[in-house]
């Protein structure tokens, strides 16, 4: 795992549920992980490879949940130049080969991803290892009084993380990867 390229992925989808909504936003910063010299503190130290937003043009908007829609701000002239969801796996396999995904929530993304590359017959080429940030702040942060939640918003105000675009995928993703190295002291 140490040798491998983290993928920080965000998805924004038409809703929760896995059969009947779809993703239609991705966001991804691929990291290199820097091994430290022997005898430093810390996990490994990223180094920013790419990041890329791709957003997905959903084929079954009749079942999308208004909510949803609006939480993560779907305005249908954003989306008229969105690429369909099998160029959009490509280009997700080809950018994140043989890295370890990483998400807050992890199996949230990980079950869509899963269906999405199932559906357009893309091959992922991810790495099967998952690391989650909400796992790694409870097990770090427990006994902190001042965090009581672990959503993602909650640990960024935590960290005094910025995230400005909270619920658009690259914005997530990349306050995700803050998260991670606060998280990982990397």
């Amino acid at each position: 795992m140490k040798e491998r390229n983290l993928a920080f992925i965000d998805l924004e989808t038409t809703g929760l549920e896995l059969k009947r909504h779809e993703i239609i936003e991705i966001g991804c910063i691929v990291a290199r992980q820097i091994q430290r010299e022997p005898g430093e503190k810390g996990g490994a130290s990223l180094q920013v490879i790419e990041e890329f937003e791709i957003k997905v043009k959903p084929e079954h908007f009749e079942t999308a949940d208004p909510v949803s829609l609006e939480i993560n701000g779907y305005r249908e002239d954003d989306w008229k130049d969105a690429l369909s969801l099998s160029a959009a796996m490509q280009i997700v396999a080809e950018k994140t080969k043989e890295a370890n995904i990483v998400a807050h929530n992890v199996a949230f993304d990980w079950m869509f991803l899963e269906k999405a590359f199932e559906e357009t017959g893309v091959k992922n080429m991810m790495h099967y290892h998952k690391l989650d940030t909400i796992s790694i702040a409870f097990a770090k942060l427990y006994d902190v009084p001042e965090v009581q939640k672990f959503s993602l918003r909650s640990l960024c105000e935590y960290y005094g993380i910025e995230n400005k675009k909270a619920h658009t995928a690259l914005s997530d993703a990349r306050a995700t990867y803050e998260l991670y190295r606060r998280l990982m002291n990397a």
